[in-house]
C-alpha cells in the first residue's frame, strides 16, 4: 500500500507551522499536559519515539510529531516535557542540520543516519580481510556530504610483522591523498591515545561493517558503559565479529566531544548518487581526466583513457580504479531493479 503523501499546499502549511515553533520557543501552548518548550539533543531514535537530552543532561523519552519529516541521532530539537513523569514527552520542531550522513533505502528513499556530524570515523579491520572497497564507499559518502573522514584500522594486534608492513604500505596510499589514517588495537591499547585526541571537541560517528570492533572502541572510550554496549564474539565460520549495536546512539566523551555509534552494515549503498558525485571520492583521478580522448570516457573500455594510462604508469592504484567501477556497477544493478534511470 502506498504511503499517504502531503500535497504542496499541506507541505507549505506544515513547514510554516514548524518554523513558527522554532521562532517562538518560549510560547505557551494550550496543551496543559506539557511544560514550556526547551532545546535538546536527540541521543537515539527508536521507531516513532526518540530519547532527547535536556540542557541539564537528563534523558527523556519523546514522541515525535507526525508533521516532522525526520528525526535522527544528533538532531537539535525543540521539545516539551510531559508533566506526568510516567508519560512520554514530545518533540515539537527540529533545527536545521549543518551536516548529515545519509544512505539510500528501498522503501524510504534517502534515509538520514545521523545529523550535525563533524567527522566520520571509518572503522575497518584485518579480519577476515581488509576491505578497501568499503573504505572507498565511505570516502565517497564523506566527499558528497563534505564531512571529514578518518580511516581507522582496528585489531592490528592480529597482524604479524610482515602483514603489518604490507598493510601500512597499502594505507599509505590514502595518506598520500591527504586522508588521516590511524592504526589501533583495543586489545593492547595501541594507538588509542592518538585516536582519542582526534575525537576531542568534535561530534564523530563510527561507521563500518559488522564485527570490525566499533563496540570494543566504545568500551575503551567509555568503560562505564560495558554493561550497556555488548561486544560480540568472533564467528568461527566467517571470522567476522557478531553484530552488537542495534540503534544509532550518541555518547558524551569525558575529554570533550561526542561519539555516535551506528549499527554495522555489510555494504554501504551509494545508488542514490550520480556518477559525477562518485568521482568526488577519488580525488587523484582529476589530474588525469584531461588526458582522456573522449569527454564522456567510461574509463573502462574506451580508447586512450587518461585514468587507464595513469594506472599503467603507476600514478593511480589499480584497485582504486577497480573500486570506482565496482561502485558504478552496483549502482546500475540496483537502479535497474528499482526501475530508476542510471545516467
Amino acid at each position: 500500500m502506498a504511503k499517504n503523501r502531503l500535497s504542496k499546499v499541506q507541505q507549505r502549511r506544515v513547514e510554516a507551522k514548524h518554523n513558527e515553533r522554532l521562532q517562538r520557543p518560549n510560547e505557551q501552548y494550550d496543551e496543559g499536559a506539557f511544560l514550556p518548550p526547551q532545546d535538546g539533543t536527540v541521543i537515539s531514535r527508536f521507531g516513532k519515539v526518540a530519547d532527547v537530552e535536556s540542557s541539564a543532561g537528563d534523558i527523556f523519552r519523546c514522541n515525535i510529531r507526525r508533521t516532522l519529516a525526520s528525526i535522527v541521532t544528533g538532531d537539535k530539537v525543540v521539545w516539551r516535557e510531559n508533566k506526568d513523569p510516567q508519560a512520554n514527552s514530545v518533540i515539537e520542531a527540529v533545527y536545521n542540520r549543518h551536516s548529515e550522513l545519509v544512505r539510500p533505502d528501498f522503501y524510504d528513499g534517502i534515509k538520514p543516519v545521523a545529523a550535525n556530524i563533524d567527522q566520520i570515523m571509518i572503522i575497518s579491520s584485518v579480519l577476515p580481510e581488509l576491505s578497501l572497497n568499503i573504505i572507498d564507499r565511505y570516502l565517497v559518502a564523506c566527499a558528497v556530504t563534505d564531512i571529514a573522514p578518518i580511516i581507522v584500522l582496528n585489531k592490528i594486534d592480529l597482524l604479524n610483522k610482515e602483514q603489518y608492513q604490507k598493510t601500512q604500505t597499502v594505507l599509505d596510499y590514502y595518506r598520500q591523498l591527504g586522508y588521516a589514517v590511524l592504526f589501533i588495537s583495543c586489545k593492547n591499547e595501541q594507538g588509542l591515545d592518538e585516536f582519542k585526541q582526534t575525537l576531542q571537541g568534535k561530534t564523530s560517528i563510527l561507521v563500518g561493517q559488522s564485527g570490525v570492533g566499533k563496540s570494543s572502541i566504545i568500551h575503551q572510550l567509555l568503560p562505564e558503559l560495558s554493561e550497556q554496549v555488548n561486544v560480540g564474539d568472533i564467528s568461527e565460520i566467517s571470522g567476522l565479529g557478531q553484530h552488537t549495536t542495534t540503534s544509532t546512539r550518541l555518547y558524551h566523551l569525558p575529554s570533550g566531544g561526542d561519539i555516535i555509534d551506528s549499527p554495522g552494515i555489510r555494504e554501504f549503498g551509494l545508488w542514490h548518487l550520480e556518477p559525477q558525485q562518485v568521482m568526488q571520492g577519488f580525488p587523484e583521478f582529476y589530474d588525469y581526466l584531461a588526458d582522456c580522448q573522449f569527454r564522456d570516457c567510461n574509463h573502462l573500455t574506451d580508447l586512450n583513457c587518461g585514468l587507464q594510462k595513469a594506472v599503467k604508469a603507476g600514478n593511480i592504484a589499480s584497485w582504486r580504479l577497480n573500486n570506482y567501477h565496482s561502485i558504478l556497477q552496483t549502482m546500475r544493478e540496483v537502479k535497474a531493479k528499482t526501475n530508476k534511470i542510471f545516467k
